[in-house]
């Protein structure tokens, strides 16, 4: 008898797992139940982003005892984007579908995805009616989007989620990306251009807390906005003609009031708001060619954006 696992399943899950293992077992159940519903065999890929607690241990027996799950673990946290690189870029379904581990995203909506990319449609996102996060969550979440969409361009930029469906073609389009700045929805746009949305249920979350704090957020806004957008070299040169227009004007208050009133601006103080002001400027803009240079001394040295320390058989 053939082994299932040779052959080619209809459907890849790619789960990035991070210290879960209290949520493993509920999801993986769930996801065999629900997505069995669609035609085809069923992938399950779940790949261990550096977990500090016993998740590897978890995916090692759940891969022995489900012939559709394999694991990957990585040799240290690379981050969620990253993992989710590597998931994808492995996993062996047509179709290819990303779910976080914390179960706030029902496995039982992964049909309805299907079914919404089955109306040719390149990606599928998963948008949440109600969003269970804190405050601060909320906000860091929502200034991401709207950078983001400035990236991609596309209307669906602000409902991006973790959860969703795409082709497998797609991924064609970075299969030479190398690099350890991720963001997956921006590489998305590269080999897509047909998105849609789906409204899901978003579930409180049962088990830990969440690993993106507000200072992970707005890194990872920071890191998107200068490793995939020259939004930032735009607004450096936009302050500083905006600061050369000032400097100008000043020029021409400083030379009338002279031959209007015979006598120079006084006062130390304007003098040092001036200089401040402009040494801010330029301060701010060298700020922005230093995050760009650092990006492209990043992708000189090679580093690869994920690194594979085990397989399940």
């Amino acid at each position: 008898m053939p082994d299932p696992r040779d052959r080619a399943p209809a459907v890849s899950v790619v789960v990035p797992v991070y210290n879960s293992e209290q949520t493993l077992d509920e999801l993986v159940s769930r996801l065999r139940t629900a997505v069995s519903r669609t035609p085809g065999d069923l992938e399950i890929l779940l790949v261990n982003d550096g977990s500090r607690d016993r998740s590897w241990e978890v995916v090692q027996r759940l891969a022995a005892a489900h012939p559709e799950v394999r694991g990957i673990s990585l040799v240290r946290n690379h981050g969620q984007h990253n993992a989710l690189l590597c998931g994808i870029r492995d996993a062996r379904g047509g179709v290819i579908v990303t779910i976080d581990d914390d179960l706030q995203n029902r496995p039982e909506d992964v049909p309805a995805l299907i079914a919404r990319l089955n109306g040719d449609y390149d990606v599928v996102y998963g948008f949440p009616r109600e969003q269970h996060w804190g405050v601060m969550r909320n906000v860091a979440s929502r200034v991401t989007k709207l950078v983001l969409e400035g990236a991609m361009g596309a209307r669906t930029a602000s409902m991006v989620s973790g959860f969703r469906a795409m082709r497998s073609d797609v991924r064609e389009a970075f299969a030479g990306y190398d690099s350890i700045l991720v963001n997956l929805d921006v590489l998305l746009t590269w080999g897509a251009s047909r998105f849609d949305v789906v409204l899901v249920e978003h579930e409180r979350r049962r088990v830990g807390r969440s690993n993106y704090t507000f200072r992970r957020l707005v890194r990872h806004t920071f890191n998107m906005i200068t490793g995939f957008s020259t939004l930032p070299l735009k607004l450096a040169t936009a302050v500083g003609f905006g600061f050369t227009v000032f400097g100008i004007g000043v020029l021409v208050y400083v030379v009338g009031r002279y031959l209007t009133q015979g006598g120079a601006v006084p006062g130390f103080a304007f003098l040092a708001s001036i200089i401040a002001i402009f040494s801010g400027a330029q301060l701010f803009a060298l700020g922005i060619f230093g995050e760009y240079l650092a990006r492209v001394f990043h992708r000189s040295t090679g580093q690869p954006g994920y690194t594979v320390r085990e397989r399940t058989t």
